[in-house]
């Protein structure tokens, strides 16, 4: 039997459905198994360290676009904690970035200047 991949899909949520959509789709066809946020409900600490069980069995594949996203209590944006977990774990991070982010459609982008 060969080996499936499952792979943990990051990144704001709104603004970067379509984008996140194709990344899954992609990974299906590709034979992956994605897994992201959309599989989590809630967001309190009993849902993060579950979130944090399905990261330790999954790749790590982060996509950036033009907002922070919303935030934890402590001010942490959800991708960014996800990230930081990964990193702290030491997997390997394939990173999507925006080649143009100046061209990012305001509708997509961070309204407050500070987490831009």
């Amino acid at each position: 039997m060969e080996k499936r991949y499952q792979v943990f899909v990051s990144s704001t949520y709104a603004d970067l459905r379509e984008e996140r959509q194709r990344v899954i789709q992609a990974l299906m066809e590709m034979d992956c198994i994605p897994s992201g946020m959309e599989l989590f409900p809630a967001a309190d600490e009993e849902q993060w360290h579950f979130i944090k069980r399905v990261i330790d069995d999954c790749d790590y594949l982060l996509i950036i676009g033009g907002r922070y996203g919303s935030t934890t209590s402590d001010g942490i944006s959800y991708t960014e904690k996800e990230y930081d977990y990964a990193i702290q774990r030491g997997m390997k991070v394939v990173a999507l970035l925006h080649s143009n982010p100046d061209e990012i459609p305001l509708g997509k982008s961070e309204g407050d200047p500070e987490l831009s």
